[in-house]
């Protein structure tokens, strides 16, 4: 049995997450969009919801296309509000909405939304040596200093917290425990 991170269930669902996503750098644009509207909408309910959502979320959003969802109709919004496949809460999808548009404005501005996220660990990951669930921060002074920049930029739903899971969840901070067979040796 392969010793894993504290927080994974026994759902294979969380497992391949676990063992095949989470912590992994991830540079490309159209998968750090994925990432950053997973981590919104997970905002207040567990990650466990959002990945079994997950597949829904795909389709109802064009398969997380930001240059199309910038341009929902309200329509649109009104079909996604009536969506039971997803996380219905209006506020969320109407940032989803805008958070694309501004995902957008980063790109033309830093060449690529990656280089823009990547710049705040110096474009390498943080590798952690946290041994038990206690050591394991909520939200650290670069998340702090991300949530501040994107708000600032005028996104929602990028608190510390949120943008502190993204980090971990795009590879950002290796945050495998030592005891984890994903943490490098």
């Amino acid at each position: 049995m392969k010793q894993r991170c504290f927080w994974v269930t026994d759902s294979k669902l969380y497992q391949d997450y676990h063992d095949f996503e989470w912590g992994e750098p991830v540079y490309d644009d159209k998968i750090l969009f994925e990432f950053l509207i997973l981590e919104t909408f997970q905002a207040g309910v567990s990650w466990i919801t959002i990945l079994n959502k997950r597949e829904n979320f795909r389709k109802a959003f064009d398969n997380f296309d930001y240059q199309k969802i910038a341009k929902y109709s309200e329509s649109k919004f009104n079909e996604l509000m009536q969506d039971a496949g997803i996380i219905r809460n209006k506020l969320k999808i109407r940032s989803t909405i805008s958070n694309a548009q501004l995902f957008m404005d980063i790109q033309k501005e830093f060449g690529s939304f990656s280089k823009f996220i990547w710049s705040y660990v110096d474009g390498k990951p943080i590798l952690n040596q946290f041994h038990k669930k206690e050591d394991v921060p909520a939200k650290t002074s670069i998340s702090d200093q991300l949530s501040k920049d994107l708000k600032k930029r005028g996104f929602k739903f990028t608190g510390s917290t949120v943008m502190y899971a993204y980090m971990q969840a795009v590879g950002m901070v290796n945050d495998h425990t030592t005891d984890c067979f994903k943490y490098p040796n």
